[in-house]
């Protein structure tokens, strides 16, 4: 069975002028019951055996991930727990955390996978790709200027802004907002946002 890839326009993150493309698989969807099915008959098991088994390394997956273990599976990968604070706590500064933070404001915010090596080679062994669509970034109707205002005059009603609200703000695609508000950003007296936190925590204020 054939399996479809996409070529993905992105932005240009170089400054280059033109932008990117890179390519990502076209995904179908498959439930639980079809992927135990299959297990169960090219395995030769009974899908109660197969149900037993995913059910028992899910709680204990989960269980030691809680513990504080990062659990390899062979020839599947390695999983960990992330954290991160709360969804009504803003990220804090280094120096400032042990002042405005305890235990009870951090949590699991997810899950890390790294795929082992021999899960990588399998898929790809396995893979017979034929071409699929293409995907165009999205385009904002207003302009560079027009946008900085957008977000200027949203800051002054809100306290911060993050990505999602900037996309919705400006009709930019998510990665492009992004590169956007990082340069905005980067001069903050010009511009007049200013950005705070780091990462999957950073946000962007009015600059001061």
């Amino acid at each position: 069975m054939y399996a479809k890839y996409i070529k993905q326009e992105i932005a240009d993150m170089n400054d280059t002028g033109r932008t990117q493309a890179y390519y990502k698989m076209e995904l179908k969807p498959m439930n639980y019951q079809t992927f135990v099915r299959q297990c169960a008959r090219e395995g030769r098991m009974e899908e109660s055996a197969i149900l037993g088994v995913l059910s028992l390394v899910s709680e204990k997956l989960a269980l030691c991930m809680a513990e504080g273990f990062s659990v390899k599976l062979e020839g599947i990968g390695t999983f960990n727990a992330k954290l991160g604070v709360r969804d009504d706590k803003l990220q804090d500064a280094f120096e400032l955390g042990e002042e405005t933070r305890n235990a009870s404001t951090i949590r699991v915010t997810g899950v890390a996978y790294r795929a082992d090596n021999e899960l990588v080679y399998n898929t790809s062994e396995k893979c017979i790709l034929k071409k699929g669509g293409i995907s165009r970034l999205c385009k904002s109707k207003y302009t560079l200027e027009q946008r900085v205002q957008l977000a200027v005059e949203y800051l002054k009603k809100n306290p911060f802004m993050r990505v999602p609200d900037y996309v919705r703000l400006t009709g930019l695609s998510r990665s492009a907002a992004t590169i956007e508000l990082r340069k905005l950003a980067s001069n903050p007296s010009s511009s007049g946002i200013a950005s705070k936190g780091e990462r999957s925590q950073k946000y962007y204020v009015l600059a001061i």
